[in-house]
């Protein structure tokens, strides 16, 4: 124990230095702003539009302490990106270990180590090290595992556990799918297993029986009164005049495309756990080939609880297991599916990586394979994984997505405008709000994708500019189109183009709906 705030140092390093290999874009920018209006008195984030995940009890509390020191900028994003994906490791190692000891302890911690220790460049970079996203819910609802895992059964362990669950829940809806929901299933069939094999002996038996499961009944308890207490005080908020939430939104996307995500949900899966090898070329490709032995023992360690789960699993080796399962069985026929939505299934890698220590580590190779030829495998598997950091390390960093524009604007002294919202975010963040540019949607009017009222109050805010993105891509969709601006504002004074960006300024404050 004493190595792990050493071994936490050094990842954060590595993770941070990982973080600015992908550029930072108006998502995180956006939650800098929430978090610099919190720090700065609007502790309830009055006046605020989030997207369908408030953060509120999670990121944007540390996000807020970190802007204190650090300020506002694209570099605190970093930090903060990187420093969550430390406490996931850091978390998960802890809860590898279980209640084991020595040999078998050690193997566990390594095991989980390994299996998360390097992120994939690309999209597995934006899910872990850099995104605002659900790989930050992993690490309250991995510390309440924790609790359930160490603690004896004692009658304020559920109590405990539901406060923590609902504190999470306020932040992330998702804890419904990989927290409650596991928790309640788990602890319902435990105790419904009991209470049917004392069937036979009468009502009396059965009582019993249940009786003997209190435990595992009061967490599943624990959960469902997590959901009440976190919807109470989401209303308390509201009553308040606190932030405003868009609705999940999830909805089933038939049949046809089924086939089409099945290989989007496999890719996002492999880029979770650095083993994207679809269109990678040489070290890349051998970086992916070599991650695949993560893969394969994730899956192996599923089976292995499977086949043993009603017979010796223990409850978070069960929990853990229906959560991964329910998070891919809800995401893979959803229309969320997307490669860069690989983010909605974050939670799988450290789910899936304790899984695997958990079941692994105690597991001794037949004679017909000697210990010393599989721990001689698995060490080259990992000098493998920590050659591939390091050569990951050395990639370039990458400057906010549009830097170019946001000193364009700064030098031209632009300082209040509008544009679609991935400049907006952004290049107010990247500019330190010299430049304050406000989202609009495509039908120019308010984007309600976190903002906030105020930044639309034409007595407050008098936007003279607009600027569009004429490059392709996910980040350049949902811009203000050329006709509908000029129908809408009039003809500009002036009309600049700067690379791929044209900005149009004019004589007149641009008043938004």
């Amino acid at each position: 124990m004493a190595v792990v705030p050493a071994v936490a140092v050094v990842l954060f390093f590595a993770y941070l230095r990982l973080s600015w290999t992908y550029p930072l874009n108006s998502d995180s920018a956006n939650i800098e702003l929430m978090a610099w209006d919190m720090l700065h008195g609007n502790v309830l984030l009055h006046g605020w539009s989030m997207s369908d995940v408030s953060f509120y009890t999670t990121e944007l509390p540390q996000y807020a302490l970190l802007e204190a020191v650090l300020g506002l900028s694209p570099g605190t994003a970093h930090v903060a990106a990187a420093m969550t994906y430390t406490l996931v490791v850091v978390v998960a190692m802890l809860l590898a270990k279980g209640r084991t000891s020595g040999a078998e302890a050690l193997a566990g911690v390594l095991l989980v180590a390994g299996i998360m220790l390097a992120p994939q460049l690309g999209t597995g970079i934006f899910a872990l090290v850099l995104s605002v996203g659900h790989i930050g819910t992993a690490v309250p609802v991995m510390l309440t595992w924790l609790l359930i895992d160490r603690a004896r059964p004692r009658w304020y362990v559920p109590l405990a556990v539901s406060a923590m669950l609902a504190w999470t829940l306020i932040a992330d809806s998702l804890v419904l799918v990989v927290g409650v929901a596991p928790l309640g299933a788990v602890c319902g069939v435990r105790a419904a297993r009991a209470g049917w094999h004392a069937r036979s002996g009468g009502a009396a038996a059965v009582r019993r029986a249940l009786a003997t499961r209190w435990y595992e009944l009061s967490l599943a308890g624990a959960g469902l009164a997590a959901v009440v207490v976190s919807w109470a005080i989401d209303r308390t908020l509201r009553a308040m005049g606190g932030y405003q939430l868009h609705g999940v939104p999830y909805a089933l996307a038939g049949w046809a495309p089924l086939g089409r995500h099945l290989q989007l949900t496999a890719e996002g899966l492999l880029a979770l756990f650095g083993a994207d090898f679809v269109g990678a070329r040489g070290a890349n490709l051998l970086f992916a080939v070599v991650h695949l032995a993560g893969v394969a023992l994730a899956l192996w360690a599923m089976a292995l609880v499977l086949r043993r789960f009603f017979t010796g699993a223990g409850l978070i080796d069960q929990v853990l297991w229906v959560a991964v399962v329910l998070n891919v069985a809800l995401y893979l026929p959803s229309t969320l599916v997307t490669l860069l939505n690989s983010r909605e299934l974050a939670v799988v890698l450290p789910f899936a990586a304790v899984l695997t220590a958990r079941a692994l580590a105690g597991w001794r190779p037949p004679a017909a394979a000697p210990a010393a030829v599989l721990t001689a495998a698995l060490a080259v598997v990992a000098a493998g994984y920590a050659l591939g950091l390091a050569i990951e390390e050395l990639h370039p960093s990458q400057p906010p997505a549009n830097a170019r524009l946001a000193a364009w604007l700064v030098r031209h002294h632009l300082t209040d405008g509008l544009g679609g919202y991935w400049e907006a975010g952004i290049v107010t963040v990247d500019s330190g709000r010299q430049v304050r540019i406000r989202a609009l949607a495509p039908n120019l009017e308010r984007y309600t994708w976190e903002s906030k009222d105020s930044w639309y109050d034409p007595e407050r805010d008098h936007a003279d500019f607009l600027v569009t993105d004429s490059a392709s891509g996910f980040f350049n969709h949902w811009e203000p189109a050329h006709d509908a601006v000029l129908a809408r504002f009039g003809p500009p004074v002036r009309t600049y183009h700067v690379g791929q960006y044209t900005v149009y300024v004019w004589d007149k404050a641009l008043n938004v709906k």
